[in-house]
């Protein structure tokens, strides 16, 4: 069983779970009735050469501890003071150390359009990402396939979150359509969680040119993510180069240092 499939079916018994406490009609109503948020797609075109999603991330499953007791009071203000075009927030607790509440402070500490970054599987989760003020919603095509990925980003967008689609290969991009905001290119393998930048260069051709694109995960050396905005894509989403260092903000000022030069 690899890394994907253990996260997947914890996530079922987890949503189930859920499922059967929470009162999912009310939390529809407030999702519903949440003020419309800032637009990630379009913070993502109005970034000069690209954008920064800088994302807030205590831990992961293969390189386990990253920054066990960060703070999202400490360092998401300092993300969009440093210049981070939006925010990624793990909502995932087995997992990534993350949850729905630490989204919803993270909204609550910026003006910058926030990513709701999970494993999402069902439309409770969607409807948990509005109510906590999310922007966008991140649905993984290795994850759930094409047909649920259409459904789900149809739900999405009805309810008024924008949708970030993740692929791995050409082979996946049946599950993009015009409910979808963002293609997001991870260089992640989840099946080993093995990186590898070279993923997104040779997917670019591969993507639809009307689409918002970014580049995700294993961009720890800025030089690829300049190379990467040069060659294209609309922005980079970055954690593990940040949330390492004692200071995340000024390591995505550095960082930005160079990706603009």
């Amino acid at each position: 069983m690899t890394i994907l499939d253990k996260i997947i079916a914890h996530k079922t018994e987890e949503v189930a779970a859920t499922k059967g406490t929470v009162d999912v009609t009310a939390l529809q109503r407030q999702a519903t009735a949440m003020p419309k948020p800032p637009s990630l797609r379009q913070a993502l075109l109005d970034a000069p050469g690209g954008g920064i999603i800088a994302e807030f991330k205590r831990r992961s499953p293969s390189k386990g501890s990253i920054n066990a007791s960060a703070k999202l009071a400490d360092i998401v203000p300092a993300y969009e003071r440093a210049g981070a075009t939006a925010i990624s927030v793990l909502a995932d607790s087995t997992f990534f150390g993350g949850s729905v509440e630490d989204v919803a402070e993270a909204c609550r500490l910026t003006r910058c359009p926030v990513l709701f970054k999970e494993f999402v599987i069902d439309e409770v989760q969607l409807f948990q990402a509005r109510a906590a003020g999310a922007s966008a919603v991140l649905l993984i095509a290795a994850a759930i396939g094409c047909e649920r990925c259409h459904r789900l980003a149809a739900k999405a967008k009805a309810i008024g979150l924008e949708v970030l689609l993740e692929i791995h290969g050409a082979d996946e991009l049946p599950a993009y359509n015009t409910d979808i905001d963002i293609i997001g290119v991870n260089n992640r393998d989840l099946k080993s969680f093995v990186t590898d930048p070279e993923r997104s260069l040779h997917l670019l051709p591969s993507l639809p040119p009307e689409a918002v694109c970014i580049s995700e995960s294993g961009l720890l050396d800025p030089v690829d993510g300049r190379r990467l905005l040069r060659m294209g894509y609309n922005g980079l989403l970055v954690g593990e180069a940040f949330m390492r260092t004692a200071d995340p903000a000024n390591a995505l000022r550095r960082y930005l240092t160079v990706v603009k030069a």
